[in-house]
């Protein structure tokens, strides 16, 4: 199984950026997905989560601005980020998890500047 998170890059605050997470060995309808983020010296946190149900949620700094999707035919989910900020600047991971299963990608940095 493996998860493969891209779509990072360098942008100006007040930018977009798309984050896409390919799933492999795995369909991922059954899954709840969830995007991770952590900045330099500081530790991991929740950023967004989908259900299989499509229930989304959102930690508080992010609402508003970011938004999380899924295609489960295409076995991914999406991150879009709008008007980012400099402390969006963080290594972002995708993780899958159902019952006691969980995966988890490699991360893509995302650094924004001010």
């Amino acid at each position: 199984v493996q998860l493969q998170a891209s779509g990072g890059g360098m942008v100006e605050a007040g930018g977009s950026l798309r984050l896409s997470c390919a799933a492999s060995g795995i369909s991922i309808n059954d899954y709840t997905m969830r995007w991770h983020r952590q900045a330099p010296g500081k530790q991991r946190e929740l950023v967004a989560s989908i259900t299989k149900e499509n229930i989304l949620s959102y930690t508080d700094s992010v609402k508003g601005r970011f938004t999380i999707s899924r295609d489960n035919a295409k076995r991914s989910v999406y991150l879009q980020m709008n008007s980012l900020k400099p402390e969006d600047t963080a290594l972002y991971t995708c993780q899958a998890q159902r019952l006691f299963y969980q995966y988890w990608g490699k991360g893509t940095l995302v650094t924004v500047s001010s």
